[in-house]
């Protein structure tokens, strides 16, 4: 990057996990932080980590589904600072179901949320990153390489990010910006206090043919988030701070040992039988 004074970064998503830790991270790296949010309302969280580790956040309102939206807060970023140097697309939402019990309206907004909200914070920012020879970093997940049961709409929309950010790669690095995917395995999360609420969201209109699987999938996913098996979120803005700051990134990052050899399953599987004869095992019923 050229910029000799402060970097400047805009990171989406951070009222809570990954985003929340990510921004608290660069703040405290001395990066100034624009965290950004869809409902302010739900800062409070934020706020508190960002004072127990005495750095200072700009917070503001970002729905990275309203492309005005996204126009308007970067506009602004640059308006005040005069550089943009770096984004963390990080804004996500999960789609845990099975797809025939799934709404098309509920499909699109998952991937509204997942991949064209990714695409417009960053079609926006590109300008002035190419103007700062700075960097995008999206964190997508596992399941943008190896495709999960029960999460066809999410892994879906992480594929295509994928997809898209490796197309983005070779162009934008001729123009000096780095591109940079981070894959996160299991992070703790809620999903064991939730995971009552969870199968009963996967069960509302399903078939009952689909119950054992059901409960197969959910007793081995309680297991992999448990603690000791899952990762921080300060574990991943580690790594994310690691990639932003490093002199030559990889394009493609996971976050973990873990998560390394998950996605090597499906890197060197070229007929698709490894993935399948993975994953076919989360939800056998005997």
């Amino acid at each position: 990057m050229t910029n000799t004074s402060t970097p400047v970064v805009l990171v989406t998503g951070t009222s809570t996990g990954i985003g929340l830790s990510t921004a608290v991270a660069l703040a405290d790296a001395g990066w100034t932080t624009i965290a950004t949010m869809r409902d302010l309302g739900k800062a409070d969280a934020l706020r508190s980590a960002a004072s127990e580790a005495g750095v200072a956040l700009d917070i503001r309102s970002l729905d990275v589904t309203d492309h005005d939206d996204v126009t308007s807060v970067i506009g602004a970023v640059i308006a005040e600072h005069g550089h943009l140097d770096a984004v963390i697309n990080n804004a996500g939402a999960g789609a845990l179901g099975t797809i025939e019990a799934m709404s098309l309206d509920r499909v699109r907004a998952a991937m509204e949320v997942n991949f064209f909200g990714v695409v417009d914070v960053t079609k926006t920012a590109l300008p002035h990153l190419r103007a700062s020879r700075g960097r995008v970093v999206t964190v997508t997940s596992v399941g943008g390489v190896v495709g999960q049961p029960f999460n066809e709409v999410y892994c879906a929309a992480k594929f295509a990010v994928e997809g898209f950010m490796e197309s983005l790669h070779p162009v934008m690095k001729n123009l000096g910006v780095a591109v940079t995917v981070v894959e996160p395995g299991p992070v703790m999360t809620e999903f064991v206090a939730n995971s009552d609420a969870d199968r009963e969201a996967l069960v509302t209109g399903a078939d009952e043919v689909y119950l054992p699987a059901i409960d197969s999938y959910l007793a081995r996913t309680r297991q992999a988030f448990a603690p000791g098996n899952a990762q921080t979120p300060d574990d991943v803005a580690a790594v994310i701070l690691a990639t932003l700051t490093a002199d030559d990134p990889a394009f493609r990052v996971q976050t973990s040992a873990a998560a390394t050899g998950f996605t090597a399953i499906k890197l060197k599987d070229l007929d698709g039988s490894a993935v399948t004869g993975l994953t076919a095992g989360w939800v056998a019923t005997a």
